[in-house]
């Protein structure tokens, strides 16, 4: 959410951010929220002057009373009577402009920043980088579905009956190697001075609304029947929503964690839901990072971010590249965004999307009210997230990056320890 001071002071310069992420449907939203916070503003003013006159009415009154004026009194009484009813009616139109302010305030884009490519969509996405040596297979790779199923590592048809499309079991290796990389990634980030964190998996409605776009929300969260909670999507929501209502200690700035978690996602109008595999899903887990900074430092935080993601792939052998995501492709809240993804050797080519850097400026915070204390005052913070790892997803391009010709994996070297020392996952034996 921007401050409202830009439509007061610049209110071409957000029709024009309007304007680069193509939502011209929403450019009569800011002249509709100026004209109202005009309104509501006189409002304000309004009732304030009458709370004033009240106030020195009364006075009058306590002083014609002790003087013996009675009518006099009641004549004064009479209209402070009047003003009450005045501002009573002013409070319900100025809590009705407020309510109708911020219900347009949460639907208008965030500021992007001045680098990011202006595109439609994600076809119009900029590559930036290219990271390790992205080599063609030399022998033919199957699917991915195939492979795990070789090795006796996935069973679908039993989560379909169980749970439905976009659900799935991981087995014996495969499933330890799932466990394993989200080991390594925890103490990967904590090597990298990141506080590790467990949230709460479900948060309440005040928190969905503070992190996320209206369309995110309804596109990705499950609802808790009967109850105001929701099965969050990524840990971000939850560790950006414990800082709600705080004010923090500008010393304990940066703050720097990493979280795990499960994550539950409709993917509503998502293709390939139904596809076999494990691409798009319902269900999967991830290890997060997350930063609450300074405005000044938010920028060079992003670029450590991204960075922190692509050494932990190359870690694992798998070369990535970094693709820097079009206004139109950016969602309301951020200011600048990339994907990191994997290079294929089945399909020779860079492709599948292994997590994405965003930063949001004060967005985040100020729909959620964190700010932090300076010698001059409180300040909105700025908030980063950024995805370390989320498998099953990275199995499919992990397994493809160390499949050897006769179906067994290669085990990296950081990997090891988390697999019990294993070089390799090997083809079960035949009986």
């Amino acid at each position: 959410m921007i401050d409202i001071n830009l439509i007061r002071t610049n209110k071409e310069l957000v029709k024009e951010n309007i304007r680069k992420k193509f939502q011209d449907r929403k450019l009569p939203l800011v002249d509709e929220v100026e004209k109202l916070d005009k309104e509501h503003r006189a409002l304000r003013l309004e009732a304030e002057n009458l709370r004033a006159s009240r106030n020195t009415l009364s006075a009058q009154i306590g002083q014609l009373m002790r003087e013996k004026k009675v009518d006099e009194a009641n004549k004064i009484k009479a209209q402070v009577s009047a003003n009450n009813e005045k501002l009573v009616e002013i409070e319900e139109k100025t809590d009705k402009l407020a309510a109708r302010i911020k219900e347009i305030m949460m639907t208008i884009p965030n500021i992007i920043d001045d680098s990011v490519p202006i595109g439609k969509d994600d076809t119009q996405n900029v590559q930036r980088y290219t990271f390790g040596e992205a080599k063609p297979a030399t022998f033919d790779i199957g699917y991915h579905v195939d492979i795990m199923e070789a090795l006796c590592g996935l069973d679908i048809d039993s989560a379909r009956r169980t749970s439905g499309n976009g659900f799935y079991y991981l087995t014996g290796d495969i499933a330890r190697l799932h466990s394993a990389i989200l080991s390594y990634a925890r103490d990967y980030m904590i090597d990298n001075g990141f506080t590790y964190c467990i949230p709460p998996f479900m948060i309440r409605s005040d928190v969905v609304n503070g992190v996320m776009s209206f369309d995110e929300m309804d596109n990705m969260m499950y609802k808790i029947e009967g109850e105001d909670l929701y099965l969050i999507g990524t840990s971000e929501h939850s560790m950006i929503g414990r800082f709600k209502d705080t004010t923090i200690d500008e010393a304990k700035l940066p703050l720097c964690l990493t979280s795990y978690s499960p994550c539950f996602r409709k993917e509503k109008g998502a293709h390939g839901i139904e596809e076999r595999g494990i691409y798009r899903i319902h269900q999967f887990e991830k290890q997060e990072m997350i930063v609450i900074c300074k405005p000044e430092d938010s920028m060079a935080w992003y670029d450590k971010m991204w960075h922190l993601s692509v050494n932990f792939f190359l870690s694992l052998d798998m070369p990535v590249r970094v693709i820097e995501c079009c206004s139109g492709d950016l969602a309301d809240l951020k200011v600048k965004s990339c994907d990191v993804e994997a290079w294929s050797p089945r399909q020779n080519k860079y492709w599948g999307e292994l997590g994405s850097c965003s930063t949001l400026g004060d967005a985040q915070a100020r729909r959620l009210g964190i700010r932090y204390k300076t010698e001059k005052g409180s300040v909105y913070a700025h908030t980063l997230n950024n995805t370390v790892v989320a498998p099953p997803r990275m199995l499919i391009f992990f397994l493809e990056n160390n499949l050897n010709a006769d179906g067994s994996v290669n085990i990296p070297k950081a990997l090891q320890p988390y697999m019990g020392g294993k070089t390799k996952i090997e083809l079960p034996k035949k009986k």
